[in-house]
């Protein structure tokens, strides 16, 4: 059943317009969005800067009494839409829960910059931050997808992965997308259109990273998904496939929620849970590092 929230949040996205639309216009939402964000509530961080990360550009956020190392957090948007402006409240949050500073990539988007520039984006990112202390990787939706990806592009680079109702499966082969109330399939399949260059990209490990045979090397992953999300069933798979390979993996999935809830924790009562749950999620890693790493 759907949370009264969730409901309404499927109430007034049936009467947006569709991406999949001739008249659609990229720009217009894209503005519109950070119309949005920026009349949020946001809260202090003790520093927030704009930087230059290998040529990528990215906010750091560090809160007060930050301890070392880093979230590497990657936007969703469905690899067209959003960017740190768009997640700057969302972002504040997650460093001042997690006590530890965070990297949000601004990295390209389509159709402008079709795959693989998202994920070379974020590798300069993670190669260039040289502070000590662990690494993590963090992203929502398609960000969730590029978090995957990274992880598994940089083996041994990353501490821990934190992905949220994650975009993994361009053949949108799952029984979620059916069941998911309000959700044209058709949706995605704009996404992934945009997204890769050529069709054989679609299978491409580092675009479809359910079809990667390096998920065994991942460190500790966490994954989060929406029980009335299209998205469900391909993130639920990835928890049994990283369980089948062996890797410390951890699935909920948040009951009554859709699509999107993770960002908008003025509207969703489970956002700020779930940033909790992260924030605990990647202090249990912390723990158990090694003296010294």
């Amino acid at each position: 059943m759907l949370h009264p929230a969730a409901r309404r949040a499927v109430e007034e996205y049936a009467a947006t317009p569709k991406v999949y639309e001739a008249a659609f216009d990229i720009e217009a939402d894209r503005a519109a969005a950070r119309s949005a964000a920026a009349a949020e509530p946001r809260e202090d961080v003790a520093e927030v800067r704009d930087v230059d990360a290998g040529g990528v550009p990215c906010r750091l956020y560090r809160p007060e009494d930050a301890r070392p190392g880093v979230v590497v957090h990657l936007h969703g948007g469905g690899f067209v839409f959003h960017d740190v402006d768009v997640h700057d409240g969302a972002a504040r949050r997650l460093a001042n829960r997690t006590r530890t500073a965070v990297l949000s990539v601004d990295y390209r988007r389509p159709p402008e910059h079709r795959f693989p520039a998202a994920p070379d984006d974020v590798d300069a990112a993670l190669a260039w931050w040289d502070e000590d202390g662990p690494v993590f990787v963090h992203g929502d939706s398609a960000g969730g997808n590029l978090a995957l990806v990274a992880a598994l592009r940089n083996p041994g680079r990353v501490d821990g992965v934190v992905l949220i109702y994650p975009f993994l499966d361009p053949r949108a082969g799952f029984a979620s997308y059916a069941a998911a109330e309000g959700f044209d399939p058709r949706e995605a399949a704009w996404y992934w259109e945009q997204y890769a260059a050529r069709p054989a990209d679609l299978d491409d490990p580092d675009l479809a990273p359910l079809r990667s045979d390096r998920l065994a090397t991942l460190p500790p992953t966490l994954v989060v998904t929406a029980e009335h999300d299209p998205l469900r069933d391909e993130g639920e798979h990835l928890v049994s496939l990283l369980a089948d390979a062996g890797v410390t993996v951890v699935g909920t999935r948040y009951l009554g929620q859709v699509h999107g809830f993770w960002r908008h924790e003025q509207v969703f009562p489970a956002a700020e849970p779930l940033m909790g749950q992260v924030a605990a999620f990647l202090e249990g890693l912390r723990r158990s590092r090694p003296p010294g790493l």
